[in-house]
């Protein structure tokens, strides 16, 4: 198997070189911009050729496992467990190679809410932040809590964090929407089965050479204290920050940095990720490809159904993909659904064109 045909690796070595040639110039950080452009290219090329060379080499592995067999010297079972390894990487690859759009490979912003329904659903919402919080683990992505506000009983009111990592946006923008779950209620001293709903929303963190024009006049700024986890300086001074963006009522807040002018730069960051998203789903509606990611938390809106009792089953509605195995999807191990979505994507853009 040789993967020059999809990844070109002569020519990726090649850019490796000379943008690292670029780095060792003497005022390579004059524009620390630019530079960070470049340091993060050489690092999604370098990943690449990594993921390729570890394919083929796993292939070359199989033909060995193969030949042995054939000639009687390993048993079958070594081959399997060969080939579940390769399978698995291939199916990372088949995502890498699907993932090009243009904020694909940026780093991302995930905010969960619980739906109507109190504590019943902010308990939801706090298993929602496990599990993708177990996913980033797996997947090596790093997370940056931004604003967390705990329910009054159990679970969160709202939490906001960042992922960081290759492609991060473009795995987790296929989690936005509104998440479903049916479970006999550990709040319920009679025992009856409850609906709770969450929705997910994802932002691209943008370049800074994307503008996006905030006038001042068009924000509301509030400051208050901070709650929930924070240790000794949590409730002692006004350092969170909410700012409303008034033409849109698009509200982003942060409460996880001790200073205010922290919290003030993150949360420019997210309203200007969350006004980005909102004009490329306006343009993606006008031009009928996708439908915006916010809906109703409530029936009938749901990407994906978690069903406790009376069986056992997680269900994406989007792909008709569902599992019993629920405890393990609520460990992070959603990699199959993020998969199965993206490729029936793929099948529909290529339907239309």
């Amino acid at each position: 198997m040789k993967s020059g045909g999809i990844f070109d690796n002569e020519k990726a070595s090649n850019e490796i070189s000379k943008l690292q040639e670029k780095t060792r110039k003497v005022g390579f950080w004059d524009n620390n911009k630019l530079a960070q452009e470049i340091l993060k290219t050489i690092s999604i090329l370098e990943n690449e050729q990594k993921m390729w060379k570890s394919l083929d080499e796993l292939y070359e592995n199989l033909e060995l496992h193969f030949e042995l067999i054939d000639i009687g010297e390993e048993p079958e079972k070594s081959l399997i467990i060969e080939l579940n390894k390769f399978k698995k990487e291939l199916d990372q690859a088949e995502i890498l190679t699907i993932l090009n759009g243009p904020d694909d490979s940026k780093d991302a912003i995930v905010t969960i809410h619980p739906g109507a329904g109190g504590t019943e659903s902010q308990d939801w919402a706090q298993m929602l932040y496990r599990l993708y919080t177990r996913w980033c683990e797996q997947n090596n992505f790093k997370i940056k809590v931004i604003n967390f506000q705990s329910g009054d009983e159990a679970g969160i009111k709202d939490v906001s964090f960042e992922v960081s990592g290759p492609f991060a946006y473009g795995h987790l923008t296929v989690e936005a929407g509104v998440h479903r779950l049916v479970r006999i209620s550990p709040f319920d001293t009679n025992g009856k089965r409850h609906t709770s709903f969450a929705s997910i929303f994802v932002y691209p963190i943008l370049d800074d050479d994307i503008e996006i024009e905030i006038l001042d006049k068009d924000l509301r700024v509030e400051t208050y204290r901070a709650s929930g986890a924070g240790g000794q300086h949590v409730n002692k001074t006004d350092s969170a920050v909410r700012i409303t963006h008034i033409p849109t009522n698009i509200v982003a807040q942060c409460q996880n940095e001790r200073s205010q002018l922290k919290n003030r730069k993150t949360v420019m960051k997210m309203l200007k990720a969350k006004l980005y998203q909102k004009k490329q789903n306006e343009l993606a509606k006008e031009k009928n490809t996708v439908e915006e990611q916010k809906m109703d938390i409530a029936w009938g809106s749901q990407i994906r159904s978690y069903v406790f009792h009376p069986y056992n089953m997680v269900k994406d509605h989007r792909t008709n993909i569902e599992t019993g195995n629920i405890q393990s999807v609520m460990d992070g191990n959603i990699d199959f659904f993020i998969r199965g979505y993206l490729l029936k994507k793929m099948e529909n853009s290529q339907i239309v064109k």
